[in-house]
């Protein structure tokens, strides 16, 4: 335990240096086994904690609880290993992901390295100075393990605090990027990420990883200009499956050169991706990017992510187009 203390204090004070907290803002815990965690404690300042700042929380025990120096973001934490397997969770206050989401709703990133590991941050609006809708924190973290809180901070979950911290370093990276971008040309952001002209529009609705629904994706992305022009100049040429978690069924897609030329009802291939049915539906639903999906562990992905991400400019235009088949 003392170990995993060390590791608290050494992040707290990288998270202090960076300035991604200041005075006594942020908090960090972390989960000992499924009824324990560790949480620094209220008042304390992340880049000065010392081994008394850190507790040991029991979760379910509710007479401990009232007897802890809690911090008042406490049952957020809780709930959050309540609903998820993560091992930490760093609540920060970056002050350049604070300014620009005072004044935007969304995140229009600059780089690929941005687009890749961040996508669409959620943004969970905030009324008070601390937290007091946790729940809809919980929901945010669906979508992606970085969530911004409106007007105070945000909130990274992951497997390792080094982990959890470049997360909330690359969105402060992105947004000082897109700072610089603007003033040096106003303009730039006018016409970002504009969607292409649409020429296929469905009425019908399908039943999610049905025959159909995958079919109907199918004939979308063989019609698109665009994935045909990327699929042609950077030979998108391979075979990739798509399965639901808890089914024996999955869908494998046969690529030539930006086509399906082939659906087959297997997922013998070389790339397989696979997730849960509520993961799922966030992608096709437009709200969860499968790159950052797979990035952040919420999808998992057999076979070489470096061979996928060749193909990362047309196979983002195909999880575009998802959106555009109404399901059920």
């Amino acid at each position: 335990m003392r170990k995993i203390k060390k590791e608290m204090i050494k992040i707290g004070r990288k998270l202090y240096d960076l300035r991604l907290v200041v005075a006594s803002g942020g908090n960090l815990s972390y989960r000992l086994d499924r009824e324990n965690i560790l949480i620094t404690s209220t008042g304390s300042s992340l880049g000065n904690l010392g081994y008394k700042d850190i507790i040991k929380v029991n979760l379910k025990d509710e007479r401990n609880l009232k007897n802890k120096p809690l911090s008042s973001e406490f049952p957020l934490h809780r709930l959050i290993y309540k609903n998820f397997s993560t091992k930490v969770v760093i609540h920060a206050h970056p002050p350049l992901t604070n300014g620009y989401f005072a004044i935007y709703s969304q995140l229009k990133p600059l780089t690929f390295e941005a687009k890749l590991y961040l996508a669409n941050i959620p943004v969970v609006e905030q009324e008070t100075p601390t937290i007091t809708r946790p729940e809809l924190v919980v929901e945010a973290l669906k979508l992606s393990n970085l969530v911004v809180i409106k007007n105070h901070g945000v909130v990274s979950m992951a497997d390792n605090f080094t982990s959890g911290l470049y997360l909330i370093e690359e969105l402060e990276a992105a947004i000082k990027t897109i700072g610089i971008a603007r003033l040096l040309k106003k303009e730039i952001l006018d016409d970002l990420d504009k969607n292409l002209k649409e020429n296929l529009m469905q009425t019908k609705s399908y039943l999610m990883f049905s025959p159909e629904h995958i079919q109907a994706i199918v004939d979308l992305v063989n019609q698109d200009e665009f994935i045909a022009q990327k699929g042609r100049e950077l030979d998108l040429t391979l075979e990739l499956a798509i399965k639901m978690e808890g089914q024996d069924k999955g869908y494998k897609f046969n690529f030539q050169k930006g086509k399906i030329v082939k659906l087959e009802f297997n997922t013998n291939a070389p790339f397989v991706i696979s997730a849960p049915a509520y993961v799922w539906e966030l992608v096709f639903q437009g709200k969860l990017n499968c790159f950052v999906a797979v990035m952040q562990g919420k999808m998992k992905l057999e076979g070489q992510f470096a061979q996928l991400s060749k193909w990362y400019v047309p196979f983002n235009r195909l999880f575009e187009l998802f959106k555009q088949i109404p399901l059920q």
